[in-house]
């Protein structure tokens, strides 16, 4: 509650927090925007592949032509990591594959991390979280971001006494979307490609959000950190208004939608036919929690608390979630409590690679958001067992078998580079929770 007031402390002080940032673009250019307006913070560096990008994104969120002057830009990020100027490393590049090598990098430099790019968390967080601990770092998901706003609305709940029955985020979702590329992204989305390409928006990245494979990826980093966990099938897409959500986030026996309590979901800001659901939760994140006694529930009556229609289910929600705008928030909890905002504690939940059409021997994949793979959130367990390729890491494989459409892909129908930081890094994880999957048996 008082970040605010120990920032201002280490400004008069003369001891900012000092950040290395690792990726220039829009996700950082919209912190960068705010680090000027913010005590305490001093950017100490910034690696990003093209510089003199890096530089014009300085210049247009604000930043005067000293401070822009004043800021070192490299290419190198090693160098970037290993400076003594550095105390947290924001990693913000949307690459998982590049963001593990920065990370476990990081780590070793003895720097904490603010981990903007959540692809990497939702494949190998867990086993990110197991060494940033054995480094005496700390590892955190980005504020701003969905899951993390999640995080702290589960924490709210429990902090406070509640039971959390669902937490999660909302989507513009139709089933069909799930076979959407960055075709067809702006038609769904309500944008034309020509106002698409005027604001700079990139339709791959853009497609990711829409066809689910964000979703997936981001409620796996929920699960992760929470104690959350998915439902059998994956998402469902319930839609509903806020004022529905305490309605929909209950017990199928009790006439909501859950397989358990305990879940992950996410809700459609679409009704089924396609038209728009009024007061959704589209761009917001959500947690539904339980007032357990007579006594909890006649204080939400009491206080005009909206439950559902026995009075037992209630939810919290921010609607909106500024993005990098926020991400202040994690560099001062990390900075100055030593605290994350959102860490994994466990391999609950993973978002695996789903063919998005019917793929052919040979195909390479191209990822999330483009035209062959699309994610899916699975129980970590189920993931585990069927040996599910992660969807951080169907890119620039090739396939060695023609896998159908709707089917997951597994690690043994692709050829991947065993050598990749990121693949050896998540076998690794797979094996230290399969030994204590047998051992807990």
């Amino acid at each position: 509650m008082n970040l605010h007031a120990r920032l201002r402390e280490r400004e008069a002080q003369g001891k900012p927090l000092r950040i290395g940032l690792i990726g220039a673009g829009k996700f950082a250019a919209m912190y960068l925007a705010q680090v000027p307006r913010t005590p305490g913070v001093r950017i100490s560096g910034i690696a990003d592949l093209q510089p003199a990008n890096a530089r014009a994104n300085l210049a247009r969120v604000g930043w005067p032509a000293a401070l822009v002057d004043g800021t070192p830009i490299t290419e190198d990020w090693r160098k970037l990591v290993s400076s003594p100027q550095v105390d947290i490393v924001i990693e913000a590049t949307g690459n998982p594959v590049a963001a593990v090598e920065h990370v476990l990098e990081a780590f070793r430099q003895g720097k904490h991390v603010v981990m903007v790019t959540v692809e990497a968390d939702a494949f190998c967080g867990p086993i990110l979280a197991q060494k940033a601990a054995a480094a005496g770092v700390v590892y955190s998901l980005a504020y701003g971001d969905q899951p993390a706003l999640i995080c702290d609305l589960v924490d709210w709940a429990r902090t406070a006494g509640f039971p959390v029955v669902a937490a999660g985020r909302g989507h513009k979702w139709l089933p069909h979307f799930a076979q959407s590329t960055p075709e067809t992204v702006w038609r769904h989305y309500g944008l034309t490609p020509e106002q698409a390409k005027l604001g700079g928006l990139n339709p791959k990245m853009f497609n990711s959000f829409l066809d689910g494979s964000k979703p997936a990826i981001e409620t796996s980093a929920v699960c992760n950190a929470t104690g959350l966990t998915p439902a059998p099938g994956g998402l469902a897409y319930p839609a509903g208004s806020v004022d529905q959500i305490p309605n929909l986030m209950r017990p199928r026996a009790e006439g909501g939608v859950l397989h358990h309590k305990g879940q992950v979901e996410v809700v459609s800001s679409l009704h089924p036919d396609g038209t728009p659901i009024d007061y959704d939760i589209r761009f917001g994140v959500w947690v539904a929690f339980e007032g357990e006694t007579d006594y909890i529930r006649r204080c939400f009556a009491e206080y005009g608390v909206k439950t559902d229609d026995s009075g037992r289910y209630a939810c919290l929600y921010k609607r909106w979630h500024l993005i990098g705008l926020e991400v202040g928030i994690s560099v001062a909890s990390v900075g100055l409590r030593g605290e994350p905002t959102g860490c994994a504690t466990g391999f609950r939940a993973d978002a695996v690679a789903t063919a998005k059409r019917a793929l052919k021997t040979g195909e390479v994949l191209d990822g999330e958001g483009g035209y062959t793979v699309v994610g899916r959130l699975m129980p970590a367990a189920d993931s585990l067992a069927q040996g599910c390729l992660p969807l951080g890491l169907a890119h620039g494989c090739k396939l060695t078998r023609p896998v159908a459409a709707g089917e997951v892909l597994r690690w043994s129908d692709v050829a991947v580079d065993a050598g990749v930081t990121a693949v050896r890094l998540r076998r690794e994880m797979e094996d230290v929770f399969r030994r204590t999957e047998r051992h807990a048996a």
